[in-house]
């Protein structure tokens, strides 16, 4: 759905709409909104929030996340799911039944499942920095007992394959579904991100005192997620009890926003957005250069068919900057946008149980053969 003017209303799951676009969407939408945005005051945030689908427990609390356990047993290989710390709270992994990460993974077998758990930056956090989260993962990771199988969202697919760079024999199996990687590649996100003027990101984060407000950002949005837009992303129809109950939850996660530390954003949209270093092999992550050949675990991509955000084509050319082994590099396409990817009823039916299962699998047949 586009104006008259042709360009993306908000809702419409095009690339400036999407929750998960915050670096860019909230840019592009500042230049029109820029007076307005200078003469509001701090947004007050929404104490309340929804409740998990999982039961969990808080295993660790630390300086940017909470870790949630939602373990069924001790034993077992442990999944870490790497929420994307972006506009929307993790829920996103979690958001219902039959719409979640977590539980698809648990109905597959896999009993030992964490998820991170990002916190809302206060302003003492607002120069926390990319490192800071690879270290308080690391944290966590060794809390839980490597090697991990590391299930990365989105943006959280990035820290998880920056994470399994960095620390190879801390991961077991890599997950990586809908992820920015390689910004070279042609996409929506790779235009706005060239083209958006610098000086609007250092404005955004100025205005939040050192952090980027989400509900500032959330209110950048000129027009909700419509009915179908929330249909398509949980892949289901909405029209009878159960449906309503979703949309009345989405429209609640979509209003539960987290801000994010200044210092981190422009990181992201600098290092990561601007100048592709992690697929050009010059990102430096704690203190050491990055080379995503050493990661030689057995991979796993997802991509979404209709997915503007991350297209297929970048999203399964990660698959070419890494070091392992192409027998050991299982690929999958959903016809389903970019949220479907996590939230969606087809998508957790038909997608998610063959991760748990790939997760499951012993791959020594494979390693026999390709040796």
């Amino acid at each position: 759905m586009v104006e008259k003017s042709g360009k993306p209303l908000v809702g419409s799951d095009g690339p400036a709409d999407d929750p998960l676009l915050w670096p860019i969407a909230a840019a592009r939408l500042a230049m029109d909104a820029c007076f307005w945005w200078l003469e509001r005051g701090p947004a007050e945030q929404d104490a309340t929030n929804l409740p998990w689908t999982t039961p969990s427990t808080v295993a660790l609390e630390l300086a940017t996340m909470r870790l949630r356990d939602c373990t069924r047993t001790r034993s077992g290989q442990p999944a870490l799911v790497c929420a994307p710390y972006a506009l929307h709270r993790a829920l996103i992994a979690d958001f219902a039944p039959g719409h979640s990460v977590v539980q698809s993974l648990q109905n597959g077998g896999i009993d030992r499942v964490y998820l991170t758990d990002w916190r809302s930056a206060s302003p003492d956090m607002r120069y926390l920095s990319i490192d800071n989260y690879l270290g308080d993962l690391n944290v966590a990771v060794d809390e839980i007992g490597a090697p991990v199988d590391l299930v990365g969202l989105c943006q959280g697919g990035w820290l998880s394959l920056l994470f399994a760079a960095r620390f190879p024999a801390k991961v077991r199996r890599l997950v990586l579904v809908g992820a920015p990687v390689d910004l070279s590649i042609d996409s929506a996100l790779s235009r706005l991100a060239r083209n958006a003027p610098e000086a609007l990101y250092d404005q955004l984060v100025a205005r939040g005192g050192g952090n980027v407000s989400g509900d500032e950002m959330l209110r950048f949005w000129t027009k909700a997620p419509s009915r179908d837009d929330i249909a398509a992303a949980l892949q289901r129809d909405l029209s009878d009890e159960e449906g309503a109950a979703l949309l009345a939850r989405f429209d609640r996660w979509n209003t539960e926003t987290l801000n994010l530390p200044g210092t981190y954003y422009l990181e992201i949209v600098n290092r990561i957005f601007r100048e592709n270093r992690i697929a050009g092999g010059n990102f430096t992550a704690l203190g050491r250069e990055v080379d995503l050949r050493d990661v030689k675990a057995p991979v796993f991509l997802l991509a979404g068919l209709d997915d503007d955000v991350v297209p297929v084509r970048q999203a399964l050319a990660t698959a070419g900057l890494l070091g392992t082994p192409p027998a050991f590099i299982a690929a999958a396409s959903e016809p389903s946008n970019h949220l479907g990817l996590f939230m969606g009823a087809r998508t957790h039916a038909h997608a998610w149980p063959r991760i748990a299962e790939w997760l499951r699998d012993d791959l020594s047949g494979v390693l026999a053969r390709s040796a």
